[in-house]
């Protein structure tokens, strides 16, 4: 996977990957830790090979298995491939641990072994190891990595991971997988089947309001984090990275939680909004 396809993705996500309000060498840290969590989403969403899915599959583990060598190396300050080169910069400047990055890996090693989530403690557990490792690493940057601000920036993490959801399902259906819990879709008695519809049915539509609903809180809690950070900027970078979660439960909610027409997304003018919002609510 070439760095340029990699990093290219950057300018899509619905949080801002690195805030200008950040010195330039801090927000090139945060670059190289937003490189290598994309290269291990590309790989374990890599599309199937001629030989069938099943294969496929054998072939993303063992892609998963090489960079979790490649891991190793640029712990060790031994990188091979340019992206992970930058990272063991990064890795050794910020004293970084080498187990968030392992959680990235196997995160994705789980997307090969389950397709689905029975109940919303499940796939929070899968959050624990696909998103909220991302929050950790990024206090670790700023030197701000305490066990109160993680477990306030995994809430942050999770929520930001469970609107990536809401608004992904028909493409992580095409992957062969829902990430909406089975219980919340037969409590609004939501067959899987619905998924599949070009717009989203009443029902499809009120278990999307009770996730996106469970998202605000999650942002809610997490938001305790901005009171916990006494520098401005680092306040500021991670008051607009939660604000894009909340642009996107905004998007989701204004589209009538219709995600199959077309996955909703917040413009510039809604993510500005949902900082503002943030930031007035941290100072009271």
């Amino acid at each position: 996977m070439h760095e340029a396809a990699v990093m290219g993705r950057a300018a899509g996500e619905n949080f801002p990957v690195a805030s200008r309000v950040l010195p330039a060498r801090a927000r090139a840290h945060l670059l190289a830790l937003y490189g290598f969590a994309r290269l291990a989403d590309e790989i374990g969403d890599a599309p199937a090979g001629g030989s069938g899915e099943r294969l496929a599959a054998r072939e993303r583990l063992a892609a998963l298995d090489e960079l979790e060598a490649e891991l190793d190396r640029a712990c060790a300050g031994r990188a091979r491939e340019p992206l992970m080169a930058r990272l063991s910069a990064t890795i050794a400047e910020c004293e970084l641990a080498r187990e968030p990055f392992a959680r990235l890996i196997e995160a994705n090693r789980m997307d090969q072994r389950v397709s689905s989530y029975d109940t919303w403690e499940q796939l929070a557990g899968y959050c624990e190891l696909s998103a909220n490792p991302v929050g950790e690493l990024v206090l670790g940057v700023f030197g701000l990595a305490t066990p109160e601000r993680i477990a306030r920036s995994d809430e942050i993490c999770t929520a930001l991971q469970l609107a990536e959801h809401c608004q992904d399902v028909a493409e992580d259906l095409a992957l062969g997988r829902v990430y909406l819990p089975r219980e919340d879709l037969a409590r609004f008695h939501c067959e899987v089947g619905r998924l599949r519809d070009a717009h989203a049915g009443p029902e499809l539509r009120a278990v999307l309001a009770f996730e996106v609903e469970r998202a605000r809180e999650l942002l809610a809690r997490g938001g305790a984090l901005l009171g916990m950070l006494a520098r401005r900027r680092e306040r500021l970078a991670v008051a607009a990275f939660a604000a894009g979660g909340r642009a996107a439960l905004d998007a989701i909610e204004a589209a009538g939680f219709d995600v199959l027409a077309g996955a909703p997304r917040a413009g510039k003018v809604g993510r500005l909004r949902a900082l503002a919002a943030m930031l007035w609510e941290s100072r009271r």
